[in-house]
Protein backbone atom coordinates (compact mmCIF):
# COMPACT_ATOMS: atom_id res chain seq x y z
CA UNK A 1 0.00 0.00 0.00
CA UNK A 2 1.33 3.33 -0.88
CA UNK A 3 0.71 6.64 1.23
CA UNK A 4 2.08 10.27 0.37
CA UNK A 5 4.45 12.09 2.53
CA UNK A 6 6.21 15.22 1.92
CA UNK A 7 9.80 15.69 1.98
CA UNK A 8 12.03 18.91 1.87
CA UNK A 9 8.62 20.65 0.51
CA UNK A 10 8.29 17.67 -2.21
CA UNK A 11 5.50 14.97 -2.16
CA UNK A 12 6.74 11.52 -2.71
CA UNK A 13 5.39 8.49 -2.01
CA UNK A 14 6.13 6.23 0.53
CA UNK A 15 5.60 2.34 1.34
CA UNK A 16 3.12 1.53 4.63
CA UNK A 17 5.64 -0.48 6.53
CA UNK A 18 9.03 1.21 5.30
CA UNK A 19 11.09 3.15 7.74
CA UNK A 20 11.44 7.05 6.61
CA UNK A 21 15.55 6.27 5.37
CA UNK A 22 14.37 2.84 3.48
CA UNK A 23 11.49 5.61 1.45
CA UNK A 24 14.57 8.00 1.19
CA UNK A 25 16.94 5.76 -0.10
CA UNK A 26 14.42 4.33 -2.40
CA UNK A 27 13.59 7.59 -3.59
CA UNK A 28 17.27 8.90 -4.62
CA UNK A 29 17.24 11.05 -1.58
CA UNK A 30 21.02 10.40 0.78
CA UNK A 31 20.86 10.22 3.87
CA UNK A 32 24.06 9.54 6.01
CA UNK A 33 24.09 6.52 8.60
CA UNK A 34 27.38 5.02 10.55
CA UNK A 35 25.57 2.11 12.23
CA UNK A 36 23.07 0.86 9.69
CA UNK A 37 23.64 -1.86 7.28
CA UNK A 38 21.53 -3.05 4.51
CA UNK A 39 19.28 -6.08 5.63
CA UNK A 40 19.74 -5.78 9.23
CA UNK A 41 17.38 -4.28 11.76
CA UNK A 42 18.30 -0.67 12.57
CA UNK A 43 19.44 0.31 16.14
CA UNK A 44 19.34 4.10 15.74
CA UNK A 45 22.79 3.77 17.35
CA UNK A 46 24.73 6.76 15.65
CA UNK A 47 21.75 9.45 15.24
CA UNK A 48 23.37 10.24 12.20
CA UNK A 49 20.57 9.74 10.25
CA UNK A 50 18.07 12.34 12.49
CA UNK A 51 15.77 14.54 9.79
CA UNK A 52 13.23 17.10 11.18
CA UNK A 53 9.63 15.76 11.22
CA UNK A 54 6.94 18.74 11.29
CA UNK A 55 5.14 18.45 14.91
CA UNK A 56 7.96 16.19 17.03
CA UNK A 57 9.85 18.25 19.26
CA UNK A 58 13.14 16.32 18.62
CA UNK A 59 14.79 14.89 15.50
CA UNK A 60 13.83 11.87 14.65
CA UNK A 61 15.91 8.77 13.73
CA UNK A 62 15.13 7.73 10.35
CA UNK A 63 16.64 4.52 9.96
CA UNK A 64 14.07 3.56 12.74
CA UNK A 65 10.92 5.25 12.32
CA UNK A 66 8.12 4.03 10.57
CA UNK A 67 6.60 6.32 7.51
CA UNK A 68 2.94 8.00 8.23
CA UNK A 69 0.57 9.16 6.13
CA UNK A 70 1.38 12.68 5.39
CA UNK A 71 4.27 13.18 7.01
CA UNK A 72 6.47 16.88 6.46
CA UNK A 73 10.25 16.10 6.59
CA UNK A 74 12.76 18.28 6.44
CA UNK A 75 16.43 15.85 5.89
CA UNK A 76 19.44 18.75 5.53
CA UNK A 77 17.40 21.28 7.55
CA UNK A 78 19.89 23.99 9.15
CA UNK A 79 18.94 21.97 12.92
CA UNK A 80 19.69 18.52 10.86
CA UNK A 81 22.72 19.77 9.59
CA UNK A 82 23.86 21.41 13.05
CA UNK A 83 22.94 18.05 14.97
CA UNK A 84 24.96 16.10 12.34
CA UNK A 85 27.78 18.09 12.60
CA UNK A 86 27.47 17.99 16.73
CA UNK A 87 27.68 14.38 16.41
CA UNK A 88 30.78 13.91 13.73
CA UNK A 89 32.57 16.59 15.77
CA UNK A 90 31.88 14.71 19.12
CA UNK A 91 33.49 11.57 17.54
CA UNK A 92 36.34 13.44 16.27
CA UNK A 93 37.01 14.65 19.90
CA UNK A 94 38.42 11.49 21.04
CA UNK A 95 39.74 10.31 17.71
CA UNK A 96 43.63 9.65 16.61
CA UNK A 97 45.14 12.34 14.43
CA UNK A 98 46.45 10.26 12.23
CA UNK A 99 44.59 10.13 8.79
CA UNK A 100 47.53 10.64 6.80
CA UNK A 101 48.95 7.05 7.62
CA UNK A 102 45.99 5.83 8.55
CA UNK A 103 44.93 2.09 6.49
CA UNK A 104 41.79 3.12 6.32
CA UNK A 105 42.84 7.00 4.65
CA UNK A 106 40.63 7.61 1.44
CA UNK A 107 37.70 4.85 3.03
CA UNK A 108 36.45 6.39 6.20
CA UNK A 109 33.09 7.13 6.60
CA UNK A 110 33.99 9.07 9.50
CA UNK A 111 36.10 10.86 7.16
CA UNK A 112 34.33 11.45 4.48
CA UNK A 113 31.10 12.29 6.77
CA UNK A 114 33.73 15.21 7.86
CA UNK A 115 34.24 16.41 4.69
CA UNK A 116 30.47 16.58 3.85
CA UNK A 117 29.35 18.47 6.70
CA UNK A 118 32.55 20.72 6.14
CA UNK A 119 34.45 20.45 9.10
CA UNK A 120 37.54 21.76 8.82
CA UNK A 121 39.01 22.54 12.18
CA UNK A 122 38.30 20.88 16.05
CA UNK A 123 35.81 22.86 18.00
CA UNK A 124 36.14 20.15 20.85
CA UNK A 125 38.79 18.57 22.63
CA UNK A 126 38.45 15.21 24.48
CA UNK A 127 40.73 13.18 26.13
CA UNK A 128 42.42 10.51 23.08
CA UNK A 129 41.62 6.89 23.78
CA UNK A 130 44.43 4.87 24.80
CA UNK A 131 44.56 1.46 24.13
CA UNK A 132 47.50 -1.49 22.73
CA UNK A 133 47.18 -2.09 18.54
CA UNK A 134 45.91 -5.85 19.12
CA UNK A 135 48.45 -7.31 15.99
CA UNK A 136 48.15 -11.11 17.28
CA UNK A 137 46.01 -12.33 13.90
CA UNK A 138 48.00 -13.12 11.15
CA UNK A 139 45.29 -11.54 9.20
CA UNK A 140 43.63 -8.46 11.00
CA UNK A 141 44.82 -5.75 12.87
CA UNK A 142 42.41 -4.21 15.24
CA UNK A 143 43.04 -0.92 16.35
CA UNK A 144 40.32 0.20 19.12
CA UNK A 145 41.39 4.39 19.42
CA UNK A 146 39.59 3.87 16.32
CA UNK A 147 36.60 2.13 16.98
CA UNK A 148 33.29 4.56 16.96
CA UNK A 149 31.05 1.98 19.01
CA UNK A 150 28.92 1.30 15.82
CA UNK A 151 28.38 -1.84 16.43
CA UNK A 152 28.77 -3.29 12.96
CA UNK A 153 31.24 -5.40 13.24
CA UNK A 154 29.19 -6.69 16.42
CA UNK A 155 26.38 -7.29 14.52
CA UNK A 156 28.35 -9.20 11.14
CA UNK A 157 30.27 -11.60 13.72
CA UNK A 158 27.24 -12.56 15.47
CA UNK A 159 23.94 -12.18 13.05
CA UNK A 160 25.75 -13.28 9.82
CA UNK A 161 28.81 -15.60 11.05
CA UNK A 162 27.40 -16.76 14.43
CA UNK A 163 30.42 -16.94 15.74
CA UNK A 164 30.49 -13.95 18.32
CA UNK A 165 33.74 -12.74 18.47
CA UNK A 166 32.89 -9.01 19.38
CA UNK A 167 30.27 -7.38 22.24
CA UNK A 168 30.45 -4.40 24.06
CA UNK A 169 31.99 -4.16 26.98
CA UNK A 170 31.39 -1.93 30.25
CA UNK A 171 29.20 1.32 30.32
CA UNK A 172 29.60 5.17 29.61
CA UNK A 173 31.93 6.64 28.12
CA UNK A 174 34.07 3.59 29.17
CA UNK A 175 32.57 1.31 26.57
CA UNK A 176 34.63 -0.51 24.50
CA UNK A 177 34.59 -3.14 21.46
CA UNK A 178 36.51 -6.65 22.29
CA UNK A 179 36.68 -9.76 22.32
CA UNK A 180 36.05 -12.74 25.63
CA UNK A 181 37.96 -11.73 28.42
CA UNK A 182 39.15 -8.49 26.37
CA UNK A 183 42.27 -10.88 25.29
CA UNK A 184 43.76 -10.90 21.46
CA UNK A 185 42.30 -11.50 18.68
CA UNK A 186 44.42 -14.55 18.26
CA UNK A 187 43.43 -15.79 21.63
CA UNK A 188 39.35 -15.64 20.83
CA UNK A 189 36.85 -17.93 18.57
CA UNK A 190 37.92 -15.06 15.42
CA UNK A 191 37.76 -17.13 12.13
CA UNK A 192 40.08 -14.54 10.60
CA UNK A 193 37.32 -14.21 7.40
CA UNK A 194 37.63 -10.45 7.03
CA UNK A 195 33.68 -9.60 7.28
CA UNK A 196 34.11 -7.26 9.85
CA UNK A 197 36.86 -5.44 8.28
CA UNK A 198 34.23 -5.20 5.24
CA UNK A 199 31.97 -3.48 7.14
CA UNK A 200 34.37 -1.12 10.11
CA UNK A 201 33.50 2.46 9.07
CA UNK A 202 36.74 3.55 10.57
CA UNK A 203 40.52 2.20 10.68
CA UNK A 204 39.55 0.29 13.66
CA UNK A 205 39.60 -3.15 11.60
CA UNK A 206 41.91 -3.30 8.81
CA UNK A 207 44.15 -6.18 6.96
CA UNK A 208 47.79 -7.05 8.35
CA UNK A 209 49.73 -6.29 5.15
CA UNK A 210 52.11 -8.49 4.02
CA UNK A 211 53.18 -5.99 0.98
CA UNK A 212 56.85 -4.73 2.41
CA UNK A 213 58.00 -8.51 2.59
CA UNK A 214 56.84 -9.52 -0.70
CA UNK A 215 58.59 -6.20 -1.99
CA UNK A 216 61.90 -7.25 -0.42
CA UNK A 217 61.61 -10.94 -1.90
CA UNK A 218 61.23 -9.64 -5.33
CA UNK A 219 64.37 -7.33 -4.98
CA UNK A 220 66.27 -10.62 -4.24
CA UNK A 221 68.20 -11.83 -7.21
CA UNK A 222 68.95 -15.68 -5.42
CA UNK A 223 65.13 -16.02 -4.60
CA UNK A 224 62.77 -17.34 -7.40
CA UNK A 225 59.34 -15.49 -6.39
CA UNK A 226 56.04 -17.18 -7.94
CA UNK A 227 52.66 -16.00 -7.45
CA UNK A 228 49.43 -17.62 -7.67
CA UNK A 229 46.01 -15.85 -7.81
CA UNK A 230 42.73 -17.09 -6.74
CA UNK A 231 40.46 -17.31 -9.66
CA UNK A 232 38.59 -14.95 -7.68
CA UNK A 233 40.95 -12.20 -8.45
CA UNK A 234 40.09 -11.71 -12.11
CA UNK A 235 36.65 -11.64 -11.79
CA UNK A 236 36.39 -9.29 -9.02
CA UNK A 237 38.91 -6.21 -9.74
CA UNK A 238 38.24 -5.76 -13.41
CA UNK A 239 36.35 -2.77 -12.67
CA UNK A 240 39.01 -1.64 -9.73
CA UNK A 241 41.62 -1.48 -13.26
CA UNK A 242 39.20 0.65 -15.24
CA UNK A 243 37.54 -1.79 -17.56
CA UNK A 244 33.84 -3.20 -17.57
CA UNK A 245 33.21 -4.93 -14.66
CA UNK A 246 32.12 -8.18 -16.50
CA UNK A 247 35.86 -8.06 -18.24
CA UNK A 248 37.39 -11.50 -17.54
CA UNK A 249 40.75 -9.57 -16.67
CA UNK A 250 43.22 -13.23 -16.35
CA UNK A 251 45.47 -12.40 -19.22
CA UNK A 252 45.90 -8.79 -18.35
CA UNK A 253 46.49 -9.64 -14.53
CA UNK A 254 49.39 -12.19 -15.71
CA UNK A 255 51.27 -9.52 -17.76
CA UNK A 256 50.96 -7.00 -14.50
CA UNK A 257 52.34 -9.36 -12.39
CA UNK A 258 55.52 -10.40 -14.50
CA UNK A 259 55.76 -6.10 -14.91
CA UNK A 260 56.03 -6.26 -11.03
CA UNK A 261 58.93 -9.02 -10.91
CA UNK A 262 57.37 -11.77 -10.68
CA UNK A 263 59.15 -14.84 -11.52
CA UNK A 264 56.17 -17.31 -12.61
CA UNK A 265 52.68 -16.58 -12.37
CA UNK A 266 49.90 -19.19 -11.74
CA UNK A 267 46.28 -19.20 -11.89
CA UNK A 268 44.83 -21.18 -8.78
CA UNK A 269 42.32 -22.26 -11.17
CA UNK A 270 44.47 -25.46 -11.76
CA UNK A 271 44.34 -26.25 -8.09
CA UNK A 272 41.02 -25.73 -7.82
CA UNK A 273 40.72 -28.35 -10.84
CA UNK A 274 43.02 -30.65 -9.06
CA UNK A 275 40.93 -29.93 -5.48
CA UNK A 276 37.42 -30.70 -7.17
CA UNK A 277 39.09 -33.76 -8.71
CA UNK A 278 40.83 -35.03 -5.31
CA UNK A 279 38.00 -34.29 -3.30
CA UNK A 280 35.29 -35.73 -5.55
CA UNK A 281 37.25 -39.03 -5.50
CA UNK A 282 37.23 -38.61 -1.79
CA UNK A 283 33.10 -38.28 -2.01
CA UNK A 284 32.76 -41.34 -4.36
CA UNK A 285 35.13 -43.52 -1.65
CA UNK A 286 33.23 -42.63 1.24
CA UNK A 287 29.49 -43.46 -0.86
CA UNK A 288 30.87 -46.60 -2.10
CA UNK A 289 31.69 -47.44 1.90
CA UNK A 290 28.85 -45.68 3.44
CA UNK A 291 31.66 -44.22 6.13
CA UNK A 292 31.86 -40.30 7.31
CA UNK A 293 29.01 -38.94 5.14
CA UNK A 294 27.75 -35.90 4.94
CA UNK A 295 31.25 -35.11 3.50
CA UNK A 296 31.93 -31.03 4.74
CA UNK A 297 33.99 -29.17 2.55
CA UNK A 298 37.47 -27.64 3.81
CA UNK A 299 38.13 -24.85 1.04
CA UNK A 300 37.70 -22.42 3.28
CA UNK A 301 39.70 -21.76 6.30
CA UNK A 302 37.45 -19.74 8.11
CA UNK A 303 35.42 -22.40 8.52
CA UNK A 304 37.61 -25.09 9.15
CA UNK A 305 38.85 -23.20 11.91
CA UNK A 306 35.28 -22.98 13.74
CA UNK A 307 34.68 -26.99 13.10
CA UNK A 308 37.91 -26.88 15.08
CA UNK A 309 36.76 -24.89 17.61
CA UNK A 310 32.70 -25.19 17.38
CA UNK A 311 32.09 -28.83 16.22
CA UNK A 312 35.22 -30.92 17.46
CA UNK A 313 33.16 -33.93 17.25
CA UNK A 314 32.19 -33.69 13.36
CA UNK A 315 36.03 -33.00 12.13
CA UNK A 316 35.83 -36.81 10.84
CA UNK A 317 33.35 -35.60 8.34
CA UNK A 318 35.36 -33.09 7.25
CA UNK A 319 37.38 -33.33 3.66
CA UNK A 320 40.93 -33.91 4.26
CA UNK A 321 41.60 -32.69 0.84
CA UNK A 322 43.63 -29.34 1.06
CA UNK A 323 42.23 -25.81 -0.14
CA UNK A 324 43.71 -24.93 -3.60
CA UNK A 325 46.07 -22.66 -2.27
CA UNK A 326 47.71 -25.26 -0.42
CA UNK A 327 47.30 -27.13 -3.00
CA UNK A 328 49.35 -24.93 -5.52
CA UNK A 329 51.53 -24.40 -2.72
CA UNK A 330 52.52 -27.87 -2.30
CA UNK A 331 52.86 -28.28 -6.06
CA UNK A 332 55.03 -25.49 -6.40
CA UNK A 333 57.47 -26.78 -4.21
CA UNK A 334 57.37 -30.62 -5.34
CA UNK A 335 56.62 -30.73 -8.71
CA UNK A 336 57.69 -27.30 -10.09
CA UNK A 337 60.95 -27.60 -8.16
CA UNK A 338 61.51 -30.79 -9.79
CA UNK A 339 61.04 -29.96 -13.08
CA UNK A 340 63.15 -26.69 -12.83
CA UNK A 341 65.72 -28.14 -10.34
CA UNK A 342 65.31 -25.67 -7.62
CA UNK A 343 65.46 -25.98 -4.01
CA UNK A 344 62.07 -25.45 -2.31
CA UNK A 345 63.69 -23.19 0.23
CA UNK A 346 65.09 -21.21 -2.58
CA UNK A 347 61.69 -20.22 -3.66
CA UNK A 348 59.32 -17.72 -1.91
CA UNK A 349 55.49 -18.65 -2.93
CA UNK A 350 52.94 -15.43 -2.49
CA UNK A 351 49.35 -16.27 -3.06
CA UNK A 352 46.83 -13.41 -3.83
CA UNK A 353 43.60 -14.39 -2.32
CA UNK A 354 39.59 -12.96 -1.80
CA UNK A 355 40.11 -14.07 2.11
CA UNK A 356 41.85 -12.60 4.92
CA UNK A 357 41.31 -15.98 6.53
CA UNK A 358 44.18 -17.39 4.27
CA UNK A 359 47.00 -15.80 6.03
CA UNK A 360 45.56 -17.93 8.81
CA UNK A 361 45.77 -21.02 6.41
CA UNK A 362 48.99 -20.28 4.99
CA UNK A 363 50.69 -20.30 8.74
CA UNK A 364 49.19 -23.21 10.19
CA UNK A 365 51.47 -26.27 11.06
CA UNK A 366 49.81 -28.19 8.71
CA UNK A 367 50.93 -26.52 5.62
CA UNK A 368 54.86 -26.31 6.52
CA UNK A 369 57.31 -29.36 5.75
CA UNK A 370 60.49 -29.51 7.32
CA UNK A 371 60.60 -25.63 8.44
CA UNK A 372 59.15 -24.86 4.57
CA UNK A 373 55.83 -23.34 4.58
CA UNK A 374 54.15 -23.85 1.39
CA UNK A 375 53.13 -20.35 0.88
CA UNK A 376 54.82 -17.99 1.92
CA UNK A 377 53.18 -14.70 2.17
CA UNK A 378 49.37 -14.51 1.28
CA UNK A 379 48.12 -10.69 -0.13
CA UNK A 380 44.47 -9.85 -0.40
CA UNK A 381 43.18 -8.36 -3.68
CA UNK A 382 43.05 -4.74 -2.23
CA UNK A 383 46.48 -5.18 -1.18
CA UNK A 384 47.11 -6.20 -4.76
CA UNK A 385 45.53 -3.07 -6.10
CA UNK A 386 47.64 -1.27 -3.80
CA UNK A 387 51.09 -3.24 -5.16
CA UNK A 388 49.99 -2.22 -8.66
CA UNK A 389 49.35 1.59 -7.78
CA UNK A 390 52.70 1.21 -6.08
CA UNK A 391 54.59 -0.19 -9.25
CA UNK A 392 52.94 2.61 -11.32
CA UNK A 393 51.80 0.06 -13.85
CA UNK A 394 49.68 1.79 -16.51
CA UNK A 395 47.07 -1.44 -17.06
CA UNK A 396 45.80 -0.29 -20.43
CA UNK A 397 49.67 -0.25 -22.05
CA UNK A 398 50.56 -4.11 -20.65
CA UNK A 399 49.64 -6.66 -23.97
CA UNK A 400 47.74 -9.72 -22.47
CA UNK A 401 50.04 -13.04 -21.65
CA UNK A 402 49.34 -16.78 -20.61
CA UNK A 403 49.97 -18.07 -16.76
CA UNK A 404 53.29 -20.37 -17.19
CA UNK A 405 53.84 -23.90 -17.42
CA UNK A 406 53.28 -26.36 -15.91
CA UNK A 407 50.16 -25.16 -14.10
CA UNK A 408 48.58 -23.16 -16.98
CA UNK A 409 45.21 -25.00 -18.22
CA UNK A 410 42.08 -25.60 -16.06
CA UNK A 411 38.09 -26.17 -16.75
CA UNK A 412 35.44 -23.51 -16.05
CA UNK A 413 34.10 -25.49 -13.32
CA UNK A 414 37.31 -24.27 -10.52
CA UNK A 415 36.16 -20.96 -11.88
CA UNK A 416 32.63 -21.97 -10.42
CA UNK A 417 34.52 -22.54 -6.85
CA UNK A 418 34.84 -18.35 -6.57
CA UNK A 419 30.93 -18.65 -5.99
CA UNK A 420 28.62 -20.36 -3.42
CA UNK A 421 27.33 -23.33 -4.77
CA UNK A 422 30.42 -23.74 -7.07
CA UNK A 423 32.65 -25.78 -5.49
CA UNK A 424 29.32 -28.43 -5.36
CA UNK A 425 28.66 -28.13 -9.07
CA UNK A 426 32.34 -28.92 -9.58
CA UNK A 427 32.49 -31.64 -7.49
CA UNK A 428 28.94 -33.31 -8.92
CA UNK A 429 30.31 -33.00 -12.37
CA UNK A 430 33.70 -35.05 -11.30
CA UNK A 431 31.92 -37.39 -8.87
CA UNK A 432 29.91 -38.76 -11.99
CA UNK A 433 33.07 -40.05 -13.66
CA UNK A 434 34.61 -41.16 -10.33
CA UNK A 435 31.49 -43.15 -9.43
CA UNK A 436 29.99 -44.68 -13.16
CA UNK A 437 33.15 -43.79 -15.28
CA UNK A 438 30.49 -41.54 -17.53
CA UNK A 439 29.80 -37.65 -17.89
CA UNK A 440 26.82 -35.95 -15.62
CA UNK A 441 23.92 -35.66 -18.52
CA UNK A 442 23.62 -32.04 -17.68
CA UNK A 443 26.54 -30.26 -16.00
CA UNK A 444 24.90 -27.26 -14.99
CA UNK A 445 23.08 -27.41 -11.98
CA UNK A 446 20.50 -23.80 -11.65
CA UNK A 447 19.46 -24.60 -7.74
CA UNK A 448 23.12 -24.75 -6.92
CA UNK A 449 23.40 -21.33 -8.45
CA UNK A 450 22.54 -17.57 -7.07
CA UNK A 451 23.16 -16.05 -3.53
CA UNK A 452 20.75 -17.99 -1.25
CA UNK A 453 22.44 -18.61 2.10
CA UNK A 454 20.97 -21.99 2.13
CA UNK A 455 20.45 -24.58 -1.39
CA UNK A 456 19.50 -27.95 -1.59
CA UNK A 457 19.10 -30.49 -4.17
CA UNK A 458 19.36 -34.30 -5.58
CA UNK A 459 21.09 -35.05 -8.61
CA UNK A 460 20.84 -38.04 -10.20
CA UNK A 461 24.66 -40.32 -11.19
CA UNK A 462 24.35 -43.34 -12.17
CA UNK A 463 21.16 -44.42 -10.94
CA UNK A 464 22.02 -43.41 -7.58
CA UNK A 465 20.32 -39.80 -5.68
CA UNK A 466 23.11 -37.74 -4.50
CA UNK A 467 22.41 -34.91 -2.19
CA UNK A 468 24.08 -31.50 -2.27
CA UNK A 469 23.09 -28.96 0.49
CA UNK A 470 24.98 -25.43 -0.03
CA UNK A 471 25.11 -22.58 2.68
CA UNK A 472 27.17 -19.48 3.01
CA UNK A 473 27.45 -17.19 6.21
CA UNK A 474 28.15 -19.54 9.34
CA UNK A 475 25.79 -19.35 11.12
CA UNK A 476 23.64 -21.16 8.90
CA UNK A 477 26.21 -23.72 8.59
CA UNK A 478 25.82 -24.14 12.71
CA UNK A 479 21.86 -24.99 12.01
CA UNK A 480 23.01 -27.76 9.08
CA UNK A 481 25.03 -29.07 11.81
CA UNK A 482 22.35 -29.07 14.32
CA UNK A 483 20.29 -31.15 11.72
CA UNK A 484 23.56 -33.83 11.32
CA UNK A 485 23.76 -34.33 14.70
CA UNK A 486 19.73 -34.91 15.01
CA UNK A 487 19.69 -37.86 11.85
CA UNK A 488 17.85 -34.69 9.88
CA UNK A 489 19.99 -34.14 7.09
CA UNK A 490 20.22 -36.73 4.20
CA UNK A 491 22.87 -35.47 2.08
CA UNK A 492 26.18 -36.51 0.64
CA UNK A 493 27.90 -33.45 0.86
CA UNK A 494 27.44 -30.26 2.42
CA UNK A 495 29.45 -27.09 1.04
CA UNK A 496 30.31 -24.49 3.87
CA UNK A 497 31.87 -21.13 2.67
CA UNK A 498 32.24 -18.13 5.90
CA UNK A 499 31.28 -15.50 3.71
CA UNK A 500 27.88 -14.74 2.56
CA UNK A 501 27.75 -15.22 -1.32
CA UNK A 502 31.13 -17.68 -1.11
CA UNK A 503 34.51 -16.07 -2.38
CA UNK A 504 33.47 -13.20 -4.12
CA UNK A 505 32.43 -11.82 -0.66
CA UNK A 506 36.02 -12.38 0.85
CA UNK A 507 37.21 -10.21 3.59
CA UNK A 508 39.86 -9.50 1.36
CA UNK A 509 37.86 -7.85 -1.20
CA UNK A 510 37.61 -4.34 -2.66
CA UNK A 511 35.08 -2.51 -0.59
CA UNK A 512 31.45 -2.98 -1.46
CA UNK A 513 28.30 -2.93 -0.09
CA UNK A 514 25.95 -3.50 -3.26
CA UNK A 515 24.31 -6.91 -3.94
CA UNK A 516 23.66 -5.92 -7.36
CA UNK A 517 27.69 -5.80 -8.17
CA UNK A 518 28.01 -9.39 -6.21
CA UNK A 519 25.15 -10.55 -9.12
CA UNK A 520 27.22 -8.85 -11.81
CA UNK A 521 30.34 -10.73 -10.25
CA UNK A 522 28.50 -14.23 -9.76
CA UNK A 523 27.23 -13.49 -13.44
CA UNK A 524 30.63 -13.25 -14.86
CA UNK A 525 31.79 -16.58 -13.67
CA UNK A 526 28.86 -18.33 -15.01
CA UNK A 527 28.69 -16.60 -18.09
CA UNK A 528 32.69 -17.59 -18.57
CA UNK A 529 31.71 -21.28 -17.54
CA UNK A 530 28.38 -21.06 -20.27
CA UNK A 531 31.38 -20.44 -23.04
CA UNK A 532 34.48 -22.35 -22.33
CA UNK A 533 34.59 -25.97 -23.96
CA UNK A 534 36.21 -27.82 -20.71
CA UNK A 535 33.98 -27.93 -18.04
CA UNK A 536 35.26 -30.74 -15.68
CA UNK A 537 38.33 -30.94 -13.88
CA UNK A 538 39.50 -34.14 -15.10
CA UNK A 539 39.45 -33.11 -18.82
CA UNK A 540 42.04 -30.85 -18.03
CA UNK A 541 45.38 -31.77 -19.90
CA UNK A 542 47.67 -30.48 -17.85
CA UNK A 543 45.89 -31.98 -14.63
CA UNK A 544 45.96 -35.25 -16.24
CA UNK A 545 49.61 -35.32 -17.13
CA UNK A 546 50.36 -34.27 -13.53
CA UNK A 547 48.50 -37.37 -11.98
CA UNK A 548 50.33 -39.77 -14.36
CA UNK A 549 53.54 -38.30 -14.44
CA UNK A 550 53.74 -37.33 -10.69
CA UNK A 551 50.65 -38.23 -8.27
CA UNK A 552 49.78 -41.34 -9.84
CA UNK A 553 46.18 -42.55 -8.48
CA UNK A 554 43.98 -40.08 -6.75
CA UNK A 555 43.47 -40.78 -2.78
CA UNK A 556 46.90 -42.58 -3.53
CA UNK A 557 49.88 -42.87 -1.35
CA UNK A 558 51.99 -39.97 -2.78
CA UNK A 559 48.39 -38.29 -3.05
CA UNK A 560 47.56 -38.26 0.11
CA UNK A 561 50.78 -36.89 1.58
CA UNK A 562 51.06 -33.75 -1.07
CA UNK A 563 47.19 -33.16 -0.91
CA UNK A 564 45.49 -34.12 2.26
CA UNK A 565 45.79 -33.05 5.66
CA UNK A 566 43.94 -33.22 8.87
CA UNK A 567 42.81 -31.40 11.42
CA UNK A 568 41.95 -31.35 15.50
CA UNK A 569 40.30 -29.93 18.23
CA UNK A 570 41.25 -25.95 19.09
CA UNK A 571 41.25 -24.85 22.29
CA UNK A 572 40.05 -20.99 22.03
CA UNK A 573 38.56 -18.37 24.41
CA UNK A 574 34.95 -18.23 23.87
Amino acid sequence: MLIDIQVNNKKIQAKKGETILETLSRNGIKVPTLCRMENFTPTGACRMCVVEVEGKSGLIPSCSYPVEESLKIKTHSPRVLKARKMLVELLLSNHPDDCLYCASNGNCELQDMAVELNIRERRISGEKTKANIDQSSPGIVRDPAKCILCGRCVRVCEEILGVSTFDFYKRGNKTAITTSMNKDLNFSNCIHCGQCLLVCPTGSLHEKTSIDIVNQMLSHDDTKVVVQYSPTIAASIAEELGYRSNKDVNQVLNAILRKIGFDKVFDSSFAADVALYEQSAELADRIKHEENLPMLSSCCPGWIKHMEQSHPDMIDFVSTTKSPQQIMGTLIKSYLTEKEEFAPENIFSVSVMPCTAKKFEAQREEMTHKGVSDIDAVITTRELLNLIKLYGIDIHSVAEELTDAPFNTRSSAAKLVSVTGGLSEGIVRTLSYHLTGKELGNLKITKLRGLKDRKEVYVKVGGQEIGIAVVSGLKNANKLIEEIRDGKSKVHFIEVMACPGGCINGGGQPFCNDEKVLRNKSKTIYDLDQKEAIKVAHKNSGLVNLYKDFIGDPLGEKATKLLHTKYSKRDVLL
